[in-house]
C-alpha cells in the first residue's frame, strides 16, 4: 500500500513517489507527492530523516527531520 497524506486545505489523498535523475555530480533521488499512484514510482514508507509538510496553499512537500 502506497504512503499517503491526506491534505488539511482540501481533504484529498496525496500519494509518495520517487523518481532517479541524472546529474553532474551523480545520480539523484527526487520526491514528490501526486494525486494518483504511478504503478513503478509509488513508495511504501516514508525516506530515513524525512517528514510529511503542507504548506499554507495545500503543497505536500517532504522536509528533512529536525535533528534533537
Amino acid at each position: 500500500m502506497p504512503y499517503s497524506v491526506k491534505s488539511k486545505k482540501n481533504g484529498e489523498d496525496y500519494y509518495l513517489h520517487a523518481t532517479t535523475s541524472e546529474t553532474k555530480s551523480g545520480s539523484r533521488t527526487l520526491y514528490y507527492f501526486a494525486k494518483q499512484v504511478k504503478e513503478g514510482a509509488a513508495l511504501d514508507e516514508l525516506p530515513d530523516g524525512y517528514e510529511p509538510s503542507e504548506s499554507p496553499n495545500g503543497l505536500i512537500v517532504l522536509k528533512k527531520k529536525v535533528k534533537e
